[in-house]
């Protein structure tokens, strides 16, 4: 098998080209997103997500198990790209790169292809851009087995590679919708799936509401919570007693506590009565 092509340049027009990925605007293009660092690109390789390009520095690479690193190198089904320290220095999002970038299409998932179960458990998200929220939010929901995250404001980019790093490979195994606010509404009443809305202002601690069967967490952005728009058309809201002098919680905090308070419920014994 030949030896993978080695970059040098900085000027090198490939090299140009995919820092060009660096830019929402230039990816979304492209259908194209980065994943970096090597425990989530092992996720995203165990999950099936298809690989284009992998860029990998051997000087770097010491975090790298064995396995991985042969895979890299390999180059099938993908193209491989050895380039220098100072070329994946330029190219990567970390600071102190761990040595491979892997370039990949972006893989959307349609509303109406969800394939849910009986008694789901969604996140809905209006509006948090943050990558570190997003990220966060995406590896509670795989820790609590949420059955997807949908994504209601076209704000947020999803593929930024913030986000799948910031999940820990998490954006490879929980299914991730983008869809328009009231379509969502739409869906969720369509199927009987009660939305349930965090808020600071509802009289209901979030340990008093019923979160078993079909159940979507809708939670607001960082700084304003949710709109009026969700709050009038949930079926219930509820709020997080705060005992000190902030009034409310960070998203993927308020995320974890109630996606693990329904994972609780539905773990009661049956004909268990109050959830509290």
């Amino acid at each position: 098998m030949p030896s993978p092509e080695r970059l040098t340049s900085l000027q090198n027009p490939r090299v140009k080209e995919l820092l060009g990925l660096r830019d929402r605007r230039d990816r979304d293009a492209r259908g194209l997103t980065l994943i970096e660092e090597p425990r989530v690109i092992r996720r995203a390789r165990r999950a099936g997500y298809p690989f284009l390009e992998v860029w990998y520095c051997p000087e770097l690479l010491d975090a790298v198990d064995p396995e991985l690193l042969a895979f890299l190198r390999a180059g099938e089904p993908f193209t491989a790209i050895e380039v220098t320290p100072s070329v994946m220095a330029k190219l990567a999002y970390k600071e102190k790169p761990e040595g491979v970038l892997v370039v990949a299409p972006q893989r959307r998932l349609a509303l109406d292809r969800l394939a849910l179960p009986e008694a789901p458990l969604l996140l809905v998200l209006e509006a948090v851009e943050k990558p570190g929220n997003l990220g966060a939010i995406l590896r509670v929901a795989d820790g609590a087995g949420a059955d997807a995250v949908i994504v209601c404001d076209p704000g947020t980019d999803i593929f930024n590679p913030n986000v799948l790093r910031a999940s820990t490979g998490a954006f490879f195994t929980v299914p991730v919708v983008e869809e328009d606010a009231s379509r969502v509404r739409s869906w969720l009443r369509e199927r009987r799936i009660r939305g349930v809305a965090t808020t600071p202002a509802a009289a209901a601690p979030y340990t008093d509401a019923d979160l078993r069967g079909p159940v979507a967490i809708l939670l607001g952005a960082e700084d304003r919570g949710l709109s009026d728009e969700w709050l009038m058309r949930a079926d219930l809201q509820v709020r997080i007693p705060m005992r000190g002098e902030a009034d409310s919680l960070n998203v993927s905090v308020t995320a974890a506590l109630m996606a693990y308070e329904a994972v609780r419920q539905r773990h009661l014994p049956p004909g268990t009565g109050r959830p509290g």
